[in-house]
């Protein structure tokens, strides 16, 4: 593909294109849903160009790519048959990583605080852009017909973010903070 162009004037009426070549509104479920996803990748751009591991940054260079997949599959209605859709190895991939990443954490006793470096704090808030993304993605689930895999891989990134940050927190010798119920 090459964009020869960046403005395009096709969506000055409020409405952009999917996939098939549908026209929708820009507040449309699946635009909204597509968009929760791209800002995801942008965040985790972010958090990318503050971490100093190279083992880590691959990961999520990984999982931006696999969230562009994501965001070509929601611009896609299911009847389209050339579309590019979301695999189930990609869940198997992140489950992977997750449980790498949790093996080597203590158990936890009790909700943590999201806080910590920034490299931390941001895994946070990649958790709960991903966690609003995923209510989205449920919302259009529940209008039109979805790729599952969409939602369960959302439903995994989340859990990946948050053991990530627990992580991170372990390897920069960050000590958590957890909830104080008084």
């Amino acid at each position: 593909m090459r964009i020869t162009r960046v403005y395009t004037k096709q969506g000055d009426d409020g409405k952009t294109q999917l996939v098939d070549g549908s026209r929708v509104y820009k507040d449309n479920s699946r635009v909204c849903a597509y968009g929760d996803v791209d800002e995801l990748n942008s965040f985790i751009g972010y958090l990318r160009s503050l971490i100093n591991n190279d083992e880590i940054n691959e990961k999520l260079k990984i999982i931006q790519n696999d969230l562009f997949i994501i965001g070509a599959d929601l611009a896609t209605p299911m009847s389209f048959e050339k579309a590019l859709r979301l695999s189930d190895e990609k869940i198997k991939q992140i489950e992977n990583w997750i449980d790498e990443y949790n093996n080597k954490l203590e158990p936890l006793r009790d909700f943590i605080l999201p806080y910590g470096s920034k490299e931390i704090s941001l895994c946070h808030i990649c958790r709960t852009i991903c966690r609003r993304t995923e209510r989205n993605v449920v919302k259009l689930m529940k209008e039109e017909e979805i790729n599952k895999n969409v939602l369960i891989y959302l439903n995994r990134l989340s859990d990946f973010f948050f053991v990530l940050a627990r992580y991170i927190s372990k390897i920069n010798n960050i000590k958590e903070e957890f909830v104080s119920w008084k």
